[in-house]
């Protein structure tokens, strides 16, 4: 399902020292020693408002959106066309959907059991609409008018439309009720009617599904923010100094380096303030990804891309100083590999915690390789918040290894 290069492709540094930078956040968010031990700002939002955890997936999806200008535009360079770069985006899409749904299933491959929803899901269907999209559409104003229409519609559909057999939001029932709200109604419809004909098919947290069915609608427009930056970002002629003419991508008018910069900032700043403005009236919830919640993740994710655009792309500290090259040598790693270092610490976790070692002295439980792990090299003096962030931190380093090998190797896997 992957395919590789021998030379990595065309990169905008400060996009791919994020991206692997929010990847490695990834890993160690998901990948606590110990649930119960989690420091306030590496664990999820119980339901509304906000940590840097709720943060990553959102930015991750946002540089999707960002990377597609600059791949698409690769290939248009070299003579590919609209039907060509269709069945790419589709034929990629499947396998990272194929990939989340063979994650889903570890580790026992039970299809009864298939969650349809995810992480990987997600991203092949954001990816997927949005890469097509952008095919028949790259003027910034159309794309920003159907990012708020989706925005807007979203917090309609969430605000107006009430739930059978509970009511209308704000009257009857609370606008973001945890289990009465129609993201969860139709995920818990959909499923059943899977369960019904397929006979398989489950919802992560029960009732419901952090990555369900209608609320993609405001991850696509995370997304599409994610696209506009990157049509803003290749137009700076440190980026773009020879534009492709092209019938599908006419050549941008270009903008100084200093014109990017201030564009990136302004726009975080911006949609920063927009999403606290509509928080009061539709809260941020990640596990809803209420339009408040986009803007707020997009107008960090334009801040920080913007603070490493100034440092590694005009600055380019990394070329005047061996620590500052030493510092973003393994965020570059993680992330020209990134969805490769997603897959393998997916994929290590599950099958570590079904291999029986004996049993827990003080209590008599079973007692899995990932717990012996745990408690004989971080927790031996007992279980705390620093021990269970080291092992993510070692895991994160564990994962590491793989993607730096390919790295040194020059191999680069393409879905």
């Amino acid at each position: 399902m992957f395919t590789m290069q021998t030379a990595p492709p065309p990169r905008v540094l400060s996009v791919d020292i994020l991206r692997g930078l929010t990847i490695a956040l990834m890993i160690v968010v998901n990948d606590a020693g110990d649930g119960t031990h989690v420091w306030w700002p590496l664990g999820h939002a119980a339901w509304s408002g906000w940590t840097l955890t709720d943060l990553v997936f959102p930015t991750f999806l946002f540089l999707v959106g960002c990377s597609i200008v600059f791949s698409l535009a690769g290939r248009i360079a070299r003579g590919a066309n609209r039907q060509q770069l269709a069945l790419h985006i589709l034929r990629r899409s499947f396998i990272i959907l194929l990939l989340g749904w063979c994650i889903n299933l570890m580790p026992y491959f039970h299809l009864s059991t298939l969650r349809f929803y995810g992480v990987l899901p997600r991203i092949a269907i954001c990816y997927l609409i949005t890469a097509l999209l952008f095919l028949r559409v790259q003027r910034p104003r159309t794309l920003a008018l159907l990012s708020a229409a989706l925005l807007i519609g979203y917090w309609l559909l969430l605000r107006f439309v009430p739930i059978p057999g509970a009511g209308t939001p704000t009257h009857q029932i609370p606008l973001l009720d945890h289990d009465q709200n129609l993201v969860a109604w139709l995920d818990r419809h959909i499923v059943a009617f899977v369960q019904r004909y397929l006979h398989t098919g489950h919802l992560y947290e029960t009732v419901r599904d952090p990555e369900g069915f209608l609320s993609t609608l405001p991850a696509i427009a995370t997304t599409l923010f994610g696209l506009l930056t990157g049509l803003w970002m290749r137009r700076a002629s440190t980026l773009s100094p020879q534009p492709v003419t092209t019938p599908l991508q006419p050549p941008p008018n270009t903008i100084t380096p200093v014109q990017c910069l201030t564009g990136l900032l302004t726009s975080g700043l911006l949609s920063l303030t927009a999403g606290y403005l509509w928080s009061p009236w539709f809260p941020f919830n990640k596990k809803l990804w209420t339009s408040s919640y986009v803007l707020l993740a997009a107008g960090w994710a334009l801040l920080a891309l913007g603070l490493l655009y100034w440092l590694l792309d005009l600055r380019q500290v990394q070329r005047k100083s061996r620590l500052a090259a030493a510092l973003i040598w393994p965020w570059q790693v993680f992330g020209s590999n990134a969805i490769a270092a997603y897959v393998i610490s997916e994929s290590v976790i599950p099958y570590l915690a079904i291999i029986p070692v004996g049993t827990i002295p003080t209590t008599g439980k079973p007692l899995s390789l990932l717990g012996w792990i745990y408690l004989h090299c971080f927790a031996f003096h007992g279980s705390t918040d620093l021990t269970s962030h080291l092992f993510a931190l070692a895991y994160t380093a564990f994962c590491f290894l793989p993607i730096w090998y390919l790295w040194h190797k020059r191999i680069f896997l393409k879905v």
